[in-house]
């Protein structure tokens, strides 16, 4: 759009976005939003998304977020730039992806709506130019705070999942794996990276790419979000999208291991169950409490509902045409995580040394929405699983991430537990990793 028809609509828009952030009926409880079975009311097409976000402001000068009873927080890193998500090498070094969305395409922005949200997300503080960088942190004296930072590696394109096989580091990039030689304590890689296998890109409407490595180390798996909210553009620009990818380590080749997923973020292996699960986005648009985020183990094979339907068989009448036969054997997910919670960060406890008693718990990083009033997420929290299956309700580890007032000071991402028994927990507003221990 040009720059001189953009001026003019300005108005328009600030007008509308009030208007939109105050229709609609009351939401639910934020827990009707939760569990195996969540409470999904009628669904109400809104003529105006609802947008209701936070203003990002950063922590102030000796602030920090609230831990829950029995924990401390502190900073691990401070004045990184839009940090996403966190991988720890097997030398305890702390490898943070400082990344935002890479440009689009011209052409592929996406018209007024998209315009519009645009603004709300440049307020939200998810506006900014992409670092595109990995940066590596080291705590040597292990006080809790990294004393050494280093520019791992630069010249990136969106990088955001990390897995290391052998000698050979993976980066997924918002369009390709590359491959990096690594070497045990290096601080810093300048090789030139080889590709593995190209990714969906494009429009990159979700332009984050997470990566995990099976345990034997033969295949990766990569959660590739859509191109749209509810395949709006047409279901060609989602080929390969909504959905886990799994690629041979050894040739390259890919293929759907998992779909209709509409935003898979967070993958991690279950201890107790051996299963890959993720942590999904799911539909805006419907309703302050349509749908619930999730988490769900992934068969191979299946099938998540995505475009045509939610948690199951609940059409989604804005999709046309539908596909029946696939609605009839879409799979209900296995843990609701609150609707627009933007729940990403997705992590398993390894033993009690965090918390007592909850070894195999699921911890998630709910970034926060956007399209809900009252405001929803912005914390971390855990989910109790026993013998690999969610059970109870969540409790919150990390909180206080919105202000009274309601401006996010920070806006929690990845989640990681670490090899000395902490969590981190990577911060993109607020521009900080933060470290969770026992007090």
């Amino acid at each position: 759009m040009p720059v001189r028809r953009r001026r003019r609509l300005l108005p328009l828009a600030l007008l509308l976005l009030p208007l939109a952030a105050c229709g609609g009926s009351p939401a639910l409880p934020e827990a009707a939003g939760y569990g195996p079975e969540p409470l999904l009311p009628e669904p109400r097409e809104e003529l105006l998304p609802t947008l209701k976000v936070a203003r990002a402001t950063g922590w102030p000068e000796g602030a920090a977020p609230s831990p829950a009873a029995g924990l401390r927080v502190r900073a691990f890193a401070r004045g990184l730039d839009h940090p996403r998500w966190l991988y720890e090498l097997p030398n305890g070094d702390i490898l943070v992806a400082e990344s935002n969305a890479p440009p689009k395409p011209e052409g592929m922005e996406g018209g007024l709506r998209a315009w519009v949200q645009g603004l709300v997300m440049k307020r939200a503080g998810a506006r900014t130019p992409s670092a595109n960088r990995i940066t590596l942190l080291r705590d040597a004296d292990g006080d809790g705070r990294a004393e050494t930072r280093a520019a791992f590696l630069e010249g990136l394109n969106s990088p955001f999942g990390m897995a290391l096989v052998g000698g050979d580091l993976y980066v997924a990039n918002a369009d390709a794996v590359l491959r990096f030689p690594y070497a045990p304590g290096a601080t810093r890689i300048d090789a030139p990276g080889e590709t593995l296998a190209g990714l969906p890109a494009g429009r990159n409407h979700h332009w984050t790419k997470s990566l995990v490595a099976s345990p034997d180390g033969a295949r990766l798996y990569v959660g590739v979000g859509s191109n749209s909210n509810v395949a709006e553009h047409g279901m060609e620009e989602e080929r390969d999208r909504a959905a886990v990818l799994e690629i041979d380590r050894a040739t390259g080749a890919r293929r759907v291991f998992a779909s209709g997923l509409r935003n898979p973020v967070g993958l991690a292996w279950n201890p107790q169950s051996g299963a890959l699960w993720a942590a999904v986005n799911e539909r805006d648009e419907i309703g302050h409490d349509l749908v619930p985020d999730y988490m769900t183990a992934l068969r191979p094979g299946g099938f998540y509902g995505w475009p045509y339907s939610y948690f199951g068989r609940h059409v989604d009448a804005r999709v046309s045409p539908q596909r029946p036969e696939l609605v009839a054997r879409a799979i209900v997910p296995d843990y609701a995580l609150g609707a627009h919670t933007a729940s990403l960060g997705l992590a398993f406890l390894p033993d009690e040394r965090l918390v007592p008693g909850m070894a195999g718990a699921a911890v998630v990083g709910q970034h926060g929405s956007w399209n809900r009033d009252p405001p929803a997420g912005y914390r971390v929290i855990l989910v109790p699983f026993r013998e690999g299956r969610p059970q109870g309700a969540p409790v919150e580890l990390l909180t206080g991430f919105r202000t009274p007032e309601g401006e996010a000071r920070g806006r929690p991402v990845g989640v990681l537990p670490t090899r000395d028994g902490a969590l981190l927990v990577a911060d993109d507003v607020g521009n900080v990793v933060w470290r969770l221990s026992r007090e």
